[in-house]
């Protein structure tokens, strides 16, 4: 089957989150292909799961301090993407579950990452999301990993989000996206919530700072996101024994 490997650079969020559901769109229709792409935000953006509140988040600072917002089509919850390479896979699957997708796609990005002469893991243990959701810190996305997340030394490195599309075939279409943090400015999500009691803006502080990591903390220099976009292109191709057709966007192109 053929794959494309797509990369649209820098791109504010709404293209970004569009580009994503017209990839999946094209495929339930039959006239796309497999894709796995990579992309980045200009500027900034916070992005929330399709079912989570927009009172979660200070709209005024985000308009005064120029960071966008968007609706993700897939769940969770709130990310700020600053300094990160977002990777987005959509396919077919036939009979995998969720968890099977997930891992699949994880073990593809783990095989890339490791390139870079680190030694990541996926996350074994599943929390109880319904009950963690009720809870006044679980705005960031970052504050809790889920089965087959990847980690440095216990802490979360990548965050993703799965949905299905139901085709009248009986094929299912997944598109599957996530954040893979270059720094640690997925941090400062906390300055921008409505949040305002300081308990608990400072336990969201400590969580991210006590559960998550970047790849400039962890190699202790720059990471570009062209270094890991080819790595992330290498990582699936030998762990799927795939070769990619690939197509590069610069910001003048829209979508195909």
């Amino acid at each position: 089957m053929m794959w494309r490997f797509i990369n649209t650079e820098f791109r504010r969020g709404k293209f970004n989150m569009e580009f994503d559901e017209f990839l999946a769109s094209r495929l339930i229709e039959g006239t796309g292909v497999p894709s796995v792409r990579v992309y980045g935000w200009n500027p900034p953006a916070i992005s929330l799961g399709y079912n989570q509140n927009m009172d979660d988040i200070d709209l005024q600072k985000c308009d005064d301090e120029g960071i966008d917002i968007v609706r993700r089509p897939t769940g969770g919850r709130a990310i700020l993407h600053w300094n990160e390479l977002t990777y987005s896979v959509v396919m077919y699957v036939e009979g995998d579950s969720v968890a099977a997708v997930y891992e699949k796609i994880s073990r593809a990005l783990v095989t890339g990452i490791n390139m870079l002469g680190i030694k990541v893991e996926l996350e074994k243990s599943q929390p109880n999301f319904q009950n963690l959701y009720r809870e006044p810190g679980s705005v960031p996305c970052f504050s809790s990993s889920a089965r087959s997340e990847i980690q440095f030394n216990g802490k979360k490195l990548v965050g993703s989000a799965q949905r299905r599309y139901a085709q009248t075939n009986g094929k299912e279409t997944v598109l599957q996206h996530g954040s893979i943090l270059l720094g640690p400015e997925h941090k400062w999500l906390i300055d921008f919530l409505a949040e305002k009691d300081l308990q608990i803006l400072s336990k969201m502080k400590e969580t991210l700072d006590a559960h998550t990591t970047d790849l400039k903390t962890i190699l202790n220099r720059e990471v570009s996101f062209d270094e890991v976009a080819a790595l992330i292109k290498a990582g699936f191709e030998k762990e799927w024994a795939i070769k990619f057709a690939e197509i590069k966007y610069n910001k003048e192109q829209t979508l195909i």
